[in-house]
């Protein structure tokens, strides 16, 4: 699309509103979408065209369209982070990686369904309803942005921001057969992200091919004085990195397979086709090796004590005083703490209540030191074991999910098994490195995409991208095509 508008084929605004026509066919039924801003991707778009026409284009992908996760801040537009706390809050300023899109030129479309406060892995945990896989609208897409995902694949958007927390944007990126990226932590700004997890939250790019995740994760990385934990280093030439992966020659490249991301409870669908990416890999020159990390059993149950405890921490905020949502309670002059409770109560879901106990448990004295102290340590053992390998190798990989997508309403009286679709993409989280999900492929059992993650060192987030395109290529030359060209045809599923 970007090549088109530079090459004058086509309009920013042409784009726009066939995207717009788009989402107004097919997303009563996926749901990706919480609010379309049609009037003002359009006014974008003309801006673009006339940049394009008087030769100053403000990037390379000025005047194509993007859609945003509702978990960002976006100035004039609604941010709902998927919850009725914050239903019609409208923040005053735009997050960095937002502003970084206007400043590019990127018409932004809307903002897309997510978990509440990016808190599952279905889309399921949305206040305003779930989206659904556009390969099998009987299930889930992945989570907890599912609707950055959905958008993708539905071609709704042709590339999407989603945030990554313990899996958010790469799980979702394998259900639904496009590409997902979790960059190093710090890599991209957090600014104006609404928090989840302050040292696991991370954004990132959703596109249907490497290339075009590359594109973007230029576009939005870099350092911010704004953040904090910005890290103050160049983004490094990730474009490039994926044309010579395209290339499809990575000989003398080492690769390792994890040995404790398969086995028991890995459907067999998805592990056929890693292991036909990994023969795929070999065959481009890699030299694959088995390694293990011990520590990654203990991923889960540490993921699940150090984000309900800073989840529990940053939604302390949502209070009914300053902003968002605020419940009366019935009585006459109600204390601050009773219309805290009521507020809570009526504007937090099942999931996030249960996170914010969780949390706040893990915290309290008496337990700080046995729960979430003794999960920072685990912490730092998985650290150890990304540190030892990548003295042997110089990516590592696994199945990105240990399933395809499964039916909506399946695991939603079972939190654990939820928790366990984040089985393979949670250590980088802990850890801090990036990861890539491109598609592996269809499951025998269901002919759904299953996916395949590269994980590198941190701030080695170019090896991601060479690793992905090889793959991504290779694949897609024995498929005849990307997998989303097998994709369903949506057309006429709205009523």
């Amino acid at each position: 699309m970007a090549a088109a508008l530079e090459a004058g084929e086509t309009t920013s605004v042409a784009l726009t509103q066939a995207h717009l026509d788009r989402i107004a066919e097919v997303d009563g039924e996926v749901h990706a979408f919480l609010h379309v801003d049609a009037e003002g991707a359009l006014e974008q778009a003309a801006a673009s065209d006339g940049r394009r026409a008087a030769g100053a284009a403000a990037s390379p992908l000025d005047g194509v369209p993007i859609a945003v996760k509702d978990v960002l801040a976006t100035e004039g537009l609604p941010t709902t982070c998927g919850s009725k706390i914050l239903e019609g809050w409208v923040p005053p300023y735009d997050a960095t990686v937002v502003r970084r899109l206007r400043e590019a030129g990127l018409p932004i479309l809307g903002k897309t369904n997510m978990d509440e406060f990016a808190m599952g892995s279905s889309t399921e945990h949305s206040a305003y309803g779930p989206t659904r896989n556009p390969w099998d609208l009987a299930r889930i897409p992945g989570g907890s942005g599912g609707g950055s995902a959905a958008a993708v694949s539905a071609y709704e958007a042709p590339i999407a921001l989603g945030t990554d927390t313990g899996g958010s944007i790469r799980q979702p990126a394998a259900v639904t057969g496009s590409v997902g990226v979790k960059p190093t932590y710090g890599g991209v700004s957090r600014y104006g992200l609404v928090a989840l997890a302050n040292s696991l939250d991370q954004v990132g790019p959703v596109t249907r091919t490497v290339l075009d995740a590359a594109l973007l994760h230029e576009l939005i990385g870099g350092h911010d004085p704004l953040d904090s934990t910005s890290v103050d280093a160049p983004v490094g030439d990730l474009v490039a990195a994926a044309r010579r992966g395209a290339d499809g020659d990575l000989a003398g490249l080492r690769i390792g397979v994890v040995t404790e991301l398969s086995g028991e409870g890995w459907q067999d669908g998805v592990m056929s086709r890693f292991t036909e990416a990994v023969e795929a890999l070999v065959s481009a020159g890699a030299e694959v090796v088995e390694v293990s990390c011990p520590h990654f059993v203990h991923a889960l149950a540490t993921y699940y004590l150090i984000l309900p405890a800073e989840a529990s921490s940053n939604l302390a905020k949502f209070d009914a005083m300053r902003y968002g949502l605020r419940v009366w309670p019935e009585g006459d002059a109600p204390s601050a703490e009773e219309v805290m409770k009521a507020t809570r109560e009526a504007g937090f879901g099942d999931e996030v209540k249960r996170r914010i106990i969780l949390g706040t448990y893990a915290l309290s004295s008496g337990y700080y030191d046995a729960y979430y102290g003794t999960a920072q340590k685990v912490r730092t053992l998985i650290s150890r074991d990304f540190e030892a390998a990548f003295e042997r190798v110089d990516v590592l990989l696994s199945p990105t999910a240990p399933t395809t997508a499964f039916p909506l309403g399946a695991k939603l009286d079972d939190p654990l098994a939820m928790y366990l679709n984040d089985l393979a993409t949670i250590p980088a989280n802990l850890a801090g490195v990036p990861g890539i999900s491109v598609p592996s492929g269809l499951a025998d059992e269901d002919g759904l995409p299953a996916g395949l993650q590269i994980l590198a060192p941190a701030m080695a987030d170019d090896r991601c991208y060479r690793v992905g395109a090889a793959a991504e290529a290779l694949l897609a030359e024995r498929w005849g095509g990307l997998l989303l060209d097998r994709a369903p045809d949506l057309t006429g599923a709205s009523s």
